[in-house]
């Protein structure tokens, strides 16, 4: 047996990080997220399709909050292994949230291929600074943006708010005010090393220069770093190392692992209010 990663083999790696195994049906969970999405678009003010950068994918959906002025933001980054899906399935949250009067944000960003992992998070980067830069005329906050998002786009929240990048867009460093990762890849070393390489083509250098764990900012934003309790080992410990090694740094992060819960209903939590997820996301928020 050949040691892969932490003691696993490659079949076992490959089985850790294979999510779509854990669930007897994947694409149940993706209808209810297209579902749920389609009848937010359809019953909340939603402008739909707005391009925040020059690519033929790089739009998103905003939800706003006709009776607040100055609304917070949550930004949501869809997951999919940076190969699937889109801002249409990923809205489903915004009639709790606007509910609560939080504006949502659903980004679309390129897919692999043709994008590579670089392109992506510079993609989600754009769509943050032209959020932020427009915020005011959507009746948004500017100083009050959070981003969320699960599995990939657990890891794209991560890369969102981790250091370095904010001065080359123009950003200031604090312009992410808190962070929902949920089923987060933050080290990718075991996803250069696991069958999802297969389609990512990373080298071990374009790993570190993508790990959330490589590259905290001097100073961090509040966290709550979410996993389902039912999910496998890898998940769960990636989601745990990085709330201690952000609390490590002295900053705040609340490590939630959702009982009963698995990879792919864990970000449904957010439509439900009373959830545990939205209450301690309502409480970051302050609303």
């Amino acid at each position: 047996m050949s040691d892969i990663y932490r003691g696993f083999d490659q079949e076992e790696l490959d089985t850790q990080y294979r999510a779509a195994a854990t669930v007897p049906n994947m694409q149940d969970f993706v209808d209810d997220y297209a579902s749920l999405s389609a009848t937010a678009r359809d019953t909340l003010d939603c402008k739909v399709g707005v391009k925040y950068g020059p690519g033929d994918e790089e739009t998103l959906d905003l939800f706003t909050v006709s009776t607040v002025k100055d609304a917070p933001l949550f930004v949501f980054i869809h997951g999919g292994y940076w190969r699937m899906l889109s801002k249409n399935e990923s809205s489903f949250m915004a009639p709790n949230l606007v509910g609560h009067g939080i504006a949502v944000a659903s980004i679309n960003y390129t897919l692999v291929p043709p994008a590579d992992i670089d392109q992506i998070v510079a993609e989600c980067r754009r769509a943050i600074k032209w959020l932020y830069q427009n915020a005011v005329s959507y009746d948004i906050d500017p100083n009050r943006i959070y981003v969320g998002g699960s599995s990939a786009g657990g890891h794209l929240t991560g890369m969102m708010v981790a250091g370095g990048w904010q001065e080359e867009y123009g950003l200031p460093t604090d312009v992410i005010k808190g962070g929902v990762p949920m089923s987060g890849l933050f080290d990718m070393e075991p996803i250069v090393k696991c069958f999802v390489n297969e389609w990512m083509q990373m080298s071990t250098v374009d790993g570190v220069r993508n790990s959330p764990v490589r590259n905290l900012p001097a100073r961090g934003c509040p966290l709550i770093v979410a996993v389902g309790g039912d999910e496998t080992d890898e998940f769960r410990r990636q989601s745990k190392d990085f709330s201690d090694l952000w609390k490590s740094q002295g900053w705040a992060a609340d490590y939630l692992e959702c009982q009963g819960i698995h990879h792919f209903n864990a970000p449904l939590e957010l439509c439900n209010s009373d959830s545990e997820l939205t209450q301690k996301l309502l409480a970051m928020i302050g609303q």
